[in-house]
């Protein structure tokens, strides 16, 4: 029988898993024969410190999957990057309950931010879709150098230069939150999120 999976904020307490976690990343991604913006064990645990981290444990303590958030252009745009569940726990609906919950804790945390993805999986697409992200061009997103600088990792970081950075091998897709004002939010995931964040006296904003 499989066991439960719960989806959490991560913490300085998650660093241990940080190198199976980036392990994960490369090899799904040679498996895909994509690209991906290599990030350090160093920048991967800041982001479990900071609350801006999500992580998906067994009852065991098994690492299941991650994402994580990084704000650019001064918190008017937000990311939610890394999406990764191990082979051991897919076909689970796993993916998505981290996708929906790294989403709802970027809406809190910074609810006036533009959310966007760069990705070439159908899969991540076909969430983000569901979520309310629309394709756009690349002159949409942030212009945060910073942001640009994480691709250099990729494999496919020459098409991007050679394309000025209009377009790549990846799509863009932006969520827009003035155009979605009416929308409800997730009950469970959204009250669970505020509950932690306020449990580790996290700002809003």
């Amino acid at each position: 029988m499989a066991k439960e999976v719960k989806i959490l904020v991560a913490d300085a307490s998650h660093e241990k898993y940080v190198d199976l976690i980036l392990d994960t990343i490369r090899i799904a991604a040679k498996k895909r024969g994509t690209g991906i913006a290599e990030r350090t064990h160093e920048y991967v645990a800041t982001k479990m410190k900071e609350g801006k981290a999500v992580i998906a444990l067994d009852t065991d303590g098994k690492f299941a999957g991650f994402s994580y958030i990084e704000t650019w252009g001064n918190k008017s745009y937000v990311t939610t990057s890394g999406l990764i569940v191990h082979p051991d726990f897919l076909g689970m609906g796993i993916a998505k309950r981290i996708k929906d919950y790294t989403f709802t804790l970027a809406r809190v945390r910074w609810p006036h931010a533009k959310i966007f993805s760069l990705t070439s999986g159908d899969a991540v697409m076909k969430m983000n879709t569901a979520l309310g992200y629309v394709p756009v061009s690349f002159n949409q997103l942030t212009d945060d150098e910073a942001f640009w600088r994480g691709c250099q990792g990729c494999i496919n970081h020459d098409i991007l230069q050679l394309k000025q950075r209009k377009f790549c091998i990846c799509t863009g897709m932006l969520y827009d939150p003035e155009k979605h004002k009416n929308e409800p939010t997730p009950a469970e995931v959204f009250m669970d999120v505020i509950k932690t964040l306020t449990e580790r006296g996290i700002k809003f904003g």
